[in-house]
């Protein structure tokens, strides 16, 4: 098996089985993921990342698909990230979007890898972020992050993806939807899929009349509707010019450096998080819990009282 200084030194080079196997280093973060992902990390920036997020069934994966196609005519090489629902059996991907990039699959300038969003409340985990980095260090110039469409809780992909698409179909109401899930406030524009069905128009006015009542001036960006029916691929060009005026938008108003300055704060809180709970829950304060719930149980303590001895405790010792 390759050294870690090998992966990353194919991976640079472009080399599709690098590629792989960086990511599921990172995924599965085994031992030398943080020695990869601060390796790795000067080389990137260069890739502009979309996501592409909404309800179940909207179609996202399609259009995904699709925009993918009609970027490589255009010369651009594109990574792709399906974030599906964990299995609960093998905590993998349960869905593999893969099987819907028909289109783009066996192209060697497209890479395309499902992984699981493992719990994460906003349909797209640390991992896949990161899994970003590693196709943008390898040169990838598009990256597509494609998030599990759980409707309630996809607001995290407005932090990890420079341009939000919103994907909704006309049926069940999905602008008022939108709105009480908060992807009215996520959204850089809409995408009304399978516009062919009825109620589409409708749904068109219900989302551009709840958009009239967001505050905004002249310089303020103004998210649109596209109609699709992505089957077909009809309005895929329609999109890619809309996240090109974005992209352009967010390059000259500042917003892109904003963006990504954003970005790295929240990264960089996510980590000290993620390293503050495991080191707090080292097998002897597991212990110590255990030893404390029969108290919390029978009403001698509160779990208030637990929480802050084992927090002194932890401070005390480090």
């Amino acid at each position: 098996m390759k050294s870690s200084n090998h992966v990353l030194e194919d991976l640079l080079q472009g080399k599709r089985k690098a590629i792989a196997r960086a990511i599921s280093i990172v995924e599965n973060g085994s031992r030398d993921s943080t020695e990869i992902l601060r390796s790795l990390f000067s080389h990137t920036g260069k890739a502009y990342r979309v996501g592409v997020t909404g309800p179940p069934g909207a179609g996202k994966s399609t259009l995904t698909n699709k925009l993918a196609k009609y970027y490589r005519l255009k010369g651009l090489t594109i990574g792709i990230i399906a974030v599906d629902p964990t299995s609960p059996f093998t905590g993998g991907a349960l869905l593999g979007d893969r099987v819907r990039m028909t289109d783009v699959e066996l192209d060697d300038s497209v890479f395309i890898r499902s992984m699981a969003s493992r719990g994460s409340l906003g349909g797209l985990s640390r991992k896949a972020k990161e899994a970003a980095d590693v196709l943008d260090a390898a040169g990838f110039d598009l990256i597509l992050l494609e998030t599990v469409g759980v409707g309630q809780s996809e607001l995290d992909i407005a932090g990890a993806a420079d341009t939000t698409v919103v994907v909704l179909v006309p049926e069940s109401g999905d602008g008022i939807q939108a709105m009480k899930a908060g992807l009215m406030e996520i959204a850089d524009f809409f995408v009304l899929n399978k516009s062919d069905r009825p109620g589409a128009d409708q749904a068109i006015m219900s989302i551009k009349m709840i958009l009239g009542f967001r505050a905004h001036d002249e310089h303020s960006w103004l998210p649109d509707v596209v109609k699709t029916q992505a089957n077909e691929g009809k309005g895929i060009e329609e999109i890619a010019n809309l996240i090109a005026k974005h992209k352009n938008w967010l390059e000259t108003s500042g917003g892109l450096a904003q963006k990504r300055r954003t970005r790295l704060k929240n990264r960089i809180r996510e980590i000290i998080d993620e390293k503050l709970h495991v080191d707090f829950w080292s097998e002897r304060r597991s212990t110590e819990l255990d030893k404390e719930i029969e108290k919390a149980f029978s009403k001698e303590v509160t779990p208030y009282d637990v929480a802050e001895r084992l927090i002194l405790d932890f401070k005390r010792k480090n």
